[in-house]
C-alpha cells in the first residue's frame, strides 16, 4: 500500500482494538465515523483455508464508507467465508487460516495485538437465521449494551435501537415479551437492533432475508437503505434482484472447480458499481450468472 492511500483510524478507536480482552475500555462514545466514500476495508490477495482446503483465494477489493456492498455468486463460492473475514469470525473455526491482507481504516485487522472481540463490537453481524436470545425483547438489546459498558440511559438506548430497526411501534407495549414469540421478520429486525445498539461502525449481513417472506424482506431492505447514512453495510445474498435494489457496489464470486482434484475454490470475478455489474458486466462469467445461464 503506497503512502497517502491509507485511511487513518482515530487513535482512540485503534487503541481500543489493540487492547487485550481483560483491559478496561471506555465505550461510552460511538466509534469514529468515516466520511462518505472513505475506504473502510481494503483486502489484498485475501485467501482463506480450512485445513488444507483452499476455500477462497485472490480477493482484492476496497469497501467504501456509507455504501451498501453486495456479495453475490452461486452456492459454494465462498461468500459467507469472505464476509466473515471482515470481523474475524473465521477465527472461531479452529481449522481456518486467513492469508493476504485485510485492513480496517488503513490498519492491519489481523495484526498480532488486535483484540478480535473489540473488532466484532466495531463490526457487527446479522446472520442468515434470526438468532434472538431466549430473553425478552428488551433484554435482547439491553444485554449487549451492558456487556459493552453502555449501561447509562439504557432505556433510551433500547428504544433508539428498536426505532432505528423499524420495530419500536410493533413491540413498544410488549418489551417484556419473549423475543422468540416474534415473527421471523420481527426477529431479524430485532437482531439488527441488537447489532446497532452497541454503536458499531460497520454492519455485516449474511443472507439476512433468505428465510423471510416478501413483505418482511421489503422491510429489511428499506431498513438497510435507512441505516446506510450512518453505517457501512456489507450483505451476502443469493437474491440478485435484492442486490440490484439495495446495493451501491456488487462483488461477484464464482467457484473454480477442479474435478480431477475434487476441489472447489471461491474466486472474485468482478467488483464494480451495481448498475454496471447488472447492465454492462466486464466478464462473461458475470453475464452468464446474472442472466441465469448458470448458478
Amino acid at each position: 500500500m503506497t503512502p497517502g492511500t491509507q485511511i487513518k483510524i482515530k487513535t482512540e478507536v485503534w487503541d481500543d482494538m489493540m487492547r487485550t480482552p481483560d483491559m478496561q475500555v471506555d465505550r461510552s462514545g460511538p466509534p469514529a465515523r468515516s466520511r462518505q466514500g472513505d475506504i473502510v476495508f481494503r483486502t489484498q490477495d485475501l485467501a482463506v483455508r480450512y485445513g488444507s482446503v483452499l476455500a477462497v483465494r485472490g480477493v482484492s477489493m476496497d469497501i467504501a464508507a456509507n455504501r451498501i456492498t453486495a456479495i453475490i455468486g452461486p452456492s459454494g463460492c465462498g461468500k459467507s467465508t469472505l464476509i466473515r473475514c471482515f470481523n474475524r469470525m473465521n477465527d472461531l473455526i479452529p481449522s481456518a487460516t486467513v492469508e493476504g491482507t485485510v485492513t480496517y481504516r488503513g490498519e492491519d485487522m489481523y495484526g498480532p495485538h488486535v483484540d478480535p472481540v473489540e473488532v466484532r463490537r466495531r463490526i457487527g453481524m446479522v446472520f442468515q437465521k434470526p438468532n434472538p436470545f431466549p430473553k425478552s425483547i428488551y433484554d435482547n438489546i439491553a444485554f449487549g449494551l451492558k456487556v459493552n459498558g453502555l449501561s447509562d440511559d439504557i432505556d433510551d438506548r433500547v428504544e433508539m435501537a428498536l426505532k432505528r430497526a423499524a420495530l419500536w411501534d410493533e413491540v413498544r407495549k410488549d418489551l417484556k415479551k419473549s423475543a422468540l414469540a416474534l415473527s421471523g421478520g420481527q426477529q431479524q429486525r430485532l437482531c439488527i437492533a441488537r447489532a446497532i445498539a452497541v454503536q458499531p461502525d460497520v454492519v455485516l449481513m449474511d443472507e439476512p432475508c433468505s428465510a423471510l417472506d416478501p413483505i418482511a424482506t421489503a422491510k429489511i431492505e428499506d431498513l438497510m437503505r435507512e441505516l446506510q447514512s450512518d453505517y457501512t453495510i456489507i450483505i451476502v445474498t443469493h437474491n440478485m434482484q435484492q442486490a440490484a435494489r439495495v446495493s451501491d457496489m456488487t462483488a461477484f464470486l464464482t467457484a473454480d472447480v477442479r474435478e480431477e482434484e475434487d476441489t472447489r475454490t471461491g474466486v472474485l470475478v468482478e467488483y464494480d458499481k451495481t448498475e454496471k455489474i447488472f447492465t454492462n458486466p466486464g466478464d462473461e462469467r458475470t453475464e452468464a450468472y446474472i442472466t441465469g445461464r448458470f448458478g
